[in-house]
């Protein structure tokens, strides 16, 4: 399976999403992350050597796509329409992550717009929900408004999330007592897409 994390704006959980998917497929089968991003994000992440799947740039994938059955594709932000036709084209699902900013949301929308006439598969995730607030319920009903494809399970806002790509690990293993709650959130989103 191939899932490419596209979005039209950075900083709304792009490179967490794809590490993140990666550790939950890796469990299913062996699994490579392509970072196609300029930042690199995935890369950096890697660099401690101590995610439980590999990680490599796109164009050292190259020569070894064919050994996993799982890839996901950390792509750059703002993609170009021809960008977009490609990754359609090239994968079973491209995930949209969002947070519930407006901003993002309107970027979002925009996403949309490139990808409907693709007739691609794509769903949207709700990333770095902060619980205190409505703006998750809010941005949720709005994207339903317009049926939308959406994940049922949403991401928390968490530091920890932060920190563990800091430490070069996937949340799972860092010690922070909403670890584990965020670990399960995005098991959930690969149960999703992978039971």
């Amino acid at each position: 399976m191939i899932i490419a994390i596209t979005a039209l704006k950075g900083g709304v959980g792009k490179t967490t999403t794809a590490i993140h998917l990666a550790a939950y497929l890796q469990q299913k089968d062996q699994t490579l992350v392509i970072d196609a991003d300029r930042n690199r994000s995935a890369l950096i992440w890697a660099r401690e050597e101590k995610l439980p799947f590999y990680v490599a740039s796109q164009a050292g994938a190259t020569s070894i796509i064919h050994k996993y059955p799982h890839i996901v594709v950390d792509t750059r932000a703002r993609p170009e329409a021809d960008e977009f036709r490609d990754l359609a084209e090239g994968s079973d699902l491209l995930i949209v992550p969002t947070t519930p900013n407006h901003l993002d949301l309107d970027a979002t929308f925009k996403a949309v717009e490139q990808l409907t006439p693709l007739n691609v598969n794509y769903r949207i995730l709700l990333t770095k929900v902060d619980a205190r607030t409505k703006s998750g319920g809010e941005a949720r009903q709005l994207l339903e408004s317009h049926n939308l494809p959406l994940f049922k399970t949403e991401i928390p806002l968490l530091v920890a999330f932060e920190r563990a790509s800091q430490k070069g690990v996937i949340i799972r293993d860092y010690a922070d007592p909403r670890s584990t709650l965020a670990w399960r959130r995005y098991k959930a989103v690969g149960q999703e897409i992978l039971p």
